[in-house]
């Protein structure tokens, strides 16, 4: 049993700053320069991608993270927990765990890889503290993207140069979606951009149309009709029109106006697009049965948050990060035991419109 036993130490916890050796690291921490990218600005406006990204940041963001090391028992390697460093639990030690673990989910999600910048190393070298740096002021001139192939040997922070020795860069298994999903979130703005000048309109859709009576119009003449009606219209809904005009309002669903179902086949396409199950967000499908809320979570962790969580602990696992033999991983048991008792609960089934009951 000794070989179970064997005390095993954690690095020391006194720890000094990092010096700022290139331009990039004189930016790190000064807020008014950070910005968010123009299309994960623009993603994110779209319900569907900002709940997708809510969903697995919060999802990551509230595991608790566990140091281990393997141990070879015969058979197979098994887990012994030791002491955690003390950035385990707060990596920047300006803000929580939970806002730089979101940050770096959300980054990881739009752009396919995220960055720390280590402030701070213990004695031995090890790094002790990060702060998050944001995707959208990186640029890697090595490597371009979308595609990122490897941990990039020149990095540049608003345009300067950082050393690359003290940047962590994680990388995600798959492309940002503002790359590979470029086309189908330029398709779903302009759906919404759609409606909303539908919504914005405060009149019924139509056209004034001279009678065959009355004395013909110029085109200029036609344009201030229509303006004068239409400005009338926002301030009084009751319009008055003498013989020689007629108002004729356009006979359209007004469904069809707001293109609901070009919409909902947009949603379900942005969930294809997040690796989410539609139903996980709220996109009703005709046949599709709920399950509980234990099964929600285990769907959303194995489709969307796992990989991602993945990516984490394993670049924090490598020898740059924690010594050799050591890893750390996410709390991810507790996350799904949680709801362990099952409550019994009725399936809820949708039927498309029109069905049996």
């Amino acid at each position: 049993m000794a070989l179970f036993n064997r005390k095993i130490t954690t690095g020391a916890f006194n720890s000094e700053p990092v010096r700022a050796a290139s331009g990039g690291a004189s930016q790190i921490g000064e807020f008014f320069s950070y910005s968010v990218g123009t299309m994960e600005e623009l993603a994110l406006s779209i319900p569907t991608i900002n709940r997708a990204r809510d969903l697995l940041a919060s999802s990551i963001a509230c595991l608790d993270l566990q140091s281990y090391t393997l141990q070879w028992t015969g058979e197979r390697y098994e887990e012994i927990y030791v002491p955690g460093e003390s950035w385990m639990t707060r990596p920047d030690p300006t803000v929580t765990r939970n806002f730089i673990i979101s940050q770096t989910v959300s980054d990881l999600f739009m752009y396919g890889r995220a960055m720390w910048a280590v402030t701070s190393r213990y004695a031995n070298g090890f790094p002790a503290t990060f702060q998050w740096l944001p995707q959208s002021n990186i640029s890697t001139p090595g490597q371009n993207g979308p595609q990122w192939f490897g941990n990039p040997s020149e990095i540049q922070f608003n345009g300067m140069p950082l050393n690359a020795e003290n940047v962590i860069t994680f990388l995600s298994p798959t492309q940002g979606i503002i790359f590979m999903g470029r086309r189908v979130i330029n398709t779903a703005l302009r759906l919404d951009q759609a409606a909303e000048r539908f919504a914005s309109n405060e009149i019924a859709a139509g056209y004034l149309q001279q009678t065959k009576d009355s004395e013909p119009m110029t085109a200029d003449e036609l344009g201030e009709l229509a303006q004068g009606w239409s400005a009338a219209r926002r301030t009084n809904s009751i319009g008055a029109l003498n013989g020689f005009v007629n108002w004729v309002s356009f006979d359209q669903d007004p469904s069809k106006l707001q293109i609901t179902e070009g919409r909902q086949h947009s949603a379900l396409e942005l969930s294809r697009l997040s690796n989410i199950p539609a139903w996980i967000l709220g996109i009703g499908i005709p046949g599709m049965t709920y399950q509980n809320a234990q099964d929600s979570r285990r769907q959303l962790y194995e489709f969307g948050s796992r990989p991602l969580a993945h990516a984490i602990d394993e670049r924090l696992s490598m020898n740059d990060v924690l010594p050799n033999g050591r890893h750390v991983k996410f709390d991810v048991e507790s996350y799904l035991g949680e709801l362990a008792i099952d409550i019994p609960v009725e399936p809820i089934v949708q039927t498309p419109q029109g069905a049996n009951q």
